[in-house]
């Protein structure tokens, strides 16, 4: 089961599920209407990663609860995703998530706000060549390896445009920063006291955390993932291809968009992918 990241948010998203229980709760925790933002935007407002990240969250858990699906093998979500997977696992209860997830987009829209970057998609690029290309620079650095011929790269506006212009092709990212990328230094002490004040517990599925694409249950594994990921590469190629290497033939991606599903089918081109919702 996989959860997606920022980016695949949209209004209309979770229609059939504003007026359920989990969106009259988040709405008390965050203090702000879920429900209206995600049914009447303002895309821009929607867009805002503060908003977006509780909205996507939300959303996917909703999802999965009224699913009716059995319990996966195996867990994981792209960036923002890993907070819903981890929910899912049983790691986290549906508030602490959610808590963690609100002070998460607010320190990552804060350390944009003070340390402006861009994220820009190679496409048709190997990770060797992102790789290679950001040795060239001094504020540049892989930040998400989504797929083969699409990683995505982070950095100063400078570097950014720089690193555009060397490849075929290449598409900016609509982020308001550098994610996990050394640019998100500064929100990474308040997210890790957030963390570290929530109880974690072992996960019920096995997790695949972004920052070693491997499985973990354990909470202080769990923990340590969340912290390290926000200033990390994104190893989702990598985590796709180890659920497949245990024998995983089904992928079910959880959530609004198709972004998720796209990257999987191009990681492992024989696997079943679903949307769910279809």
């Amino acid at each position: 089961m996989l959860f997606p990241g920022q980016g695949s948010q949209h209004v209309g998203m979770g229609a059939g599920l504003w007026d359920g229980e989990w969106f009259a709760m988040a709405s008390e925790i965050l203090g702000w209407d879920l429900a209206r933002l995600c049914r009447e935007g303002p895309e821009d407002e929607l867009t805002k990663t503060e908003h977006a990240q509780p909205a996507l969250f939300v959303t996917g858990y909703a999802w999965w609860c009224g699913s009716g699906l059995d319990q996966p093998e195996f867990v994981a979500g792209h960036s923002l995703g890993e907070y819903t997977s981890l929910a899912v696992a049983g790691a986290l209860t549906f508030d602490d998530a959610l808590s963690l997830v609100a002070a998460r987009g607010a320190a990552m829209a804060e350390a944009g706000a003070r340390h402006p970057g861009a994220m820009v998609a190679l496409l048709g690029a190997s990770l060797e060549d992102a790789e290679a290309l950001c040795g060239q620079r001094d504020h540049l650095w892989v930040a998400n390896d989504n797929a083969p011929g699409q990683v995505v790269v982070g950095g100063s506006e400078e570097d950014c445009e720089w690193v555009a212009g060397q490849v075929r092709r290449a598409r900016r990212l609509a982020t308001s920063g550098a994610f996990h990328t050394p640019f998100m230094a500064s929100a990474l002490e308040k997210l890790t006291a957030a963390i570290r004040a929530v109880p974690m517990g072992r996960a019920q599925v096995r997790v695949v955390c972004n920052v070693d694409a491997a499985p973990h249950v354990e909470a202080g594994e769990l923990g340590s993932a969340l912290e390290r990921q926000l200033t990390s590469r994104v190893r989702w190629t990598e985590s796709v291809r180890l659920m497949a290497e245990e024998g995983v033939t089904t992928f079910c991606c959880m959530g609004p968009g198709d972004a998720v599903a796209g990257l999987v089918r191009r990681i492992v081109p024989d696997a079943v992918v679903k949307g769910v919702p279809e």
